[in-house]
């Protein structure tokens, strides 16, 4: 292949202007990915796309929310998320109070929204970051080395919802729902992580850590050449927490040492995991975990959301709290506002922890 004739840039802008996303390939019948989704050999080299390392379930736990607010039960859950939150950043909650119809709901809202006439979702395509609704593929296309294999629905829903009739009609109604529910399961969440630091309540709540609520709904097309992309690269997030539901299909994979690991879907279950924002708070007692989703090789496509939650003060200063900082354990990380953090975050590609590591003061094993 001649690279020295290969127009990137025209390619990218070609697939941008369509506002057909990923999915409009694969609608188009291709059988080979344009070549600017093809990841560095660094990353196929790290797909291993025929390992067949088991899910470690051990690792990866469930976490049963039943009972969270009677005090029997409560210090049990508060120490089994403290020990996930410390030593791998990730964690699968059942019984959480959100009904299992209503999970349904929004996977089936988000597909739906996805799988609309062309015309009517390019309406909605953009790249302004700052849109309370926009739907695009690949956040980071014109400053990444390789897009990814996915289309995203993205949806400011708090510290406010948009207004309703700015909401797609097909997607609604779940969305108002969903983002009641989420908002009453972060409360829960958030009270159950203070616990396990030890540190108050009202002092996240003070900060207003997460009243700021970002959903992305995902749309994993089947991909023709899995073993050449993946649907989202390596990464943290960078708020507090993210809250996700995945459909069964599978492919998310969290990073544990130098292995990668499947992130099993269970029935009726969510994902939680900790984002960079709430480790540099926790200083460093809480991990934000580094993940990815392989591209999807099934003709069925993958379906997911997540909420991240994050601080709404965005001109506010954050940086590890007070209480978790002291002679024997100074702050590892300098104060900075989240505007400044989150700037730094949609001006670079998604590329592992860079984000976190650019506000550390000291240097941790």
């Amino acid at each position: 292949m001649n690279t020295e004739s290969y127009d990137r840039t025209k390619d990218v802008k070609q697939f941008d202007d369509a506002k057909t996303g990923v999915k409009g390939l694969v609608d188009a019948g291709i059988t080979t990915i344009p070549r600017f989704f093809i990841q560095p050999p660094d990353i196929l080299s790290d797909l291993r796309p025929n390992s067949t390392t088991p899910t470690d379930l051990e690792l990866i736990p469930t976490i049963d929310l039943s009972g969270f607010d009677h005090s029997d039960q409560r210090q049990t859950i508060v120490e089994n998320i403290g020990r996930a939150s410390r030593e791998l950043g990730l964690f699968q909650i059942i019984n959480h109070g959100i009904e299992v119809d209503a999970l349904e709901r929004v996977i089936k809202a988000i597909k739906g929204f996805h799988e609309q006439p062309v015309d009517v979702k390019a309406r909605l395509y953009r790249r302004d970051i700052n849109s309370s609704i926009a739907f695009f593929s690949n956040i980071d296309l014109f400053h990444s080395k390789a897009a990814t294999w996915k289309d995203t629905l993205q949806l400011k829903l708090g510290p406010t919802l948009p207004e309703l009739d700015e909401i797609p009609e097909i997607c609604r109604n779940v969305v108002v729902e969903w983002n009641q529910n989420v908002t009453k399961l972060a409360d829960v969440l958030i009270g159950l992580l203070c616990d396990g630091l030890g540190v108050e309540k009202r002092r996240m709540e003070e900060m207003n850590i997460v009243e700021g609520r970002m959903m992305v709904a995902h749309y994993y097309p089947y991909c023709p050449q899995p073993d050449l992309t993946v649907g989202i690269k390596s990464h943290t997030d960078p708020g507090a927490l993210t809250i996700l539901l995945q459909d069964q299909k599978g492919g998310l994979q969290v990073k544990f040492g130098d292995q990668w690991v499947d992130v099993k879907p269970v029935p009726g279950a969510l994902v939680i995991n900790i984002g960079d924002l709430l480790q540099i708070m926790s200083n460093d007692e809480y991990k934000s975990i580094e993940h990815r989703v392989l591209a999807n090789r099934v003709r069925e496509p993958r379906i997911s959301t997540a909420v991240f939650l994050t601080p709404s003060g965005w001109d506010s200063f954050y940086g590890p709290l007070a209480e978790l900082v002291s002679s024997e354990k100074p702050a590892h990380y300098r104060q900075f506002t989240y505007t400044d953090f989150m700037r730094r975050f949609h001006t670079k590609e998604l590329d592992g922890k860079s984000l976190i590591n650019y506000y550390r003061l000291l240097k941790t094993e």
